[in-house]
């Protein structure tokens, strides 16, 4: 018969960060989405619809980054979490960009056209 010589303590439920550096996170983050309305909502510049979009993006990346590194401890955890997070980050980024290109490059044949079948039928 086996005999079980560990001891059976409750080790206690420990955390890496304080409830105060959770709550700045969490007020940095409410902050953060105040602007983002702010952004959408109000043009700060005015050089069209894009300079927003980028702005609202970039905070919306920061928020995520916030999210990952604090409260779902990837700060604490191996560097290679770090490192397939960073990764992906920049994938998106070429992804996004690479979209908001193409759009960019077509969007004003896409409105002549539209507006072109509007006036044929309309006459």
């Amino acid at each position: 018969m086996s005999t079980n010589i560990h001891a059976q303590a409750d080790h206690g439920l420990s955390h890496v960060m304080s409830p105060k550096l959770l709550i700045g996170v969490l007020a940095t983050l409410v902050l953060l989405t105040l602007v983002t309305v702010v952004t959408a909502t109000q043009p700060i510049f005015n050089f069209g619809a894009y300079p927003n979009l980028i702005i609202a993006m970039v905070i919306a990346t920061t928020k995520a980054t916030l999210v990952c590194l604090f409260f779902m401890h990837l700060l604490y955890d191996r560097k290679f979490n770090l490192v397939i997070f960073m990764g992906s980050l920049l994938f998106v980024l070429l992804f996004v960009s690479v979209a908001m290109m193409d759009t960019g490059q077509y969007q004003g044949a896409i409105e002549r056209r539209v507006d072109a079948q509007i006036e044929a039928q309309a006459k």
